[in-house]
């Protein structure tokens, strides 16, 4: 098994766009469908052809592109069960647990309700590859819209115990923000000082903080690393009213 190649690309205003592709088969999956014309740019600066879209959860941001795609691309479009009835286009839906195979990759189908009720993020373990969406974001979290503080901090217990090594990409470039917010609740951990001013120098240079890992978030993000739910969601709140 070749590995995938993967580009990452803005969308939106502060959207990351995600396509991966299998060099063997020349299959090309959109993780989310946040924007159609920066979609295709990225298709056709690579070369290559959609052939799959896996959607994460139902807000716009995320699905608005399905039906232009769709018209473009023979596609299979995958989404969550738990909100088939909000997506519009989805040809399959998965639920939590369920392994499916992408140009002969496995993909597991992980269930973390919080942001809303039935986000799911896409896990492939042999490529040690993450895709987050809007659950777990560089030094922070999606905010809880549907779901429960306590949904919410089970979703992140679930990832971080995904292998340390896992790769993890991400729904949007709110990292700066997340950074500043984070000193103010670990202002002497030092691998926060030190990826906080990382972050600045990427962003000041325009580039994306784009991936992360498991392991640096556990050393670094406050959201992973709440002990509780009740500290989850007092750290949550803060989040929500930091200007």
């Amino acid at each position: 098994m070749t590995a995938l190649d993967i580009d990452l690309f803005p969308c939106l205003s502060d959207n990351f766009g995600v396509l991966i592709h299998d060099p063997e088969t020349g299959q090309t999956a959109a993780i989310d469908a946040p924007e159609e014309g920066p979609i295709l740019e990225a298709l056709e600066r690579r070369g290559w052809t959609l052939s799959h879209i896996f959607i994460t959860h139902h807000h716009h941001d995320h699905v608005g592109a399905i039906a232009p795609l769709s018209a473009r691309f023979k596609l299979d479009v995958i989404g969550p069960e738990g909100e088939k009835d909000k997506i519009a286009g989805l040809t399959h839906t998965v639920e939590d647990g369920e392994r499916f195979e992408f140009a002969g990759h496995p993909v597991e189908v992980i269930l973390t309700p919080g942001h809303t009720l039935g986000h799911i993020c896409y896990h492939l373990p042999e490529d040690k590859l993450l895709f987050a969406a809007d659950t777990l974001f560089a030094l922070g979290c999606g905010r809880v819209f549907e779901g429960t503080m306590e949904q919410m901090h089970n979703s992140l217990q679930r990832l971080g115990q995904l292998p340390d090594d896992t790769t993890v990409y991400f729904g949007h470039e709110y990292t700066l923000s997340n950074a500043r917010y984070a000193l103010t609740v670990e202002p002497e951990n030092p691998t926060l000082v030190a990826r906080a001013e990382e972050i600045s120098e990427l962003r000041d240079k325009n580039r994306f903080t784009a991936p992360t890992t498991i392991a640096l978030e556990k050393l670094t993000n406050p959201f992973l690393r709440a002990k509780d739910a009740a500290k989850f969601a007092e750290i949550r709140k803060g989040k929500d009213n930091f200007k």
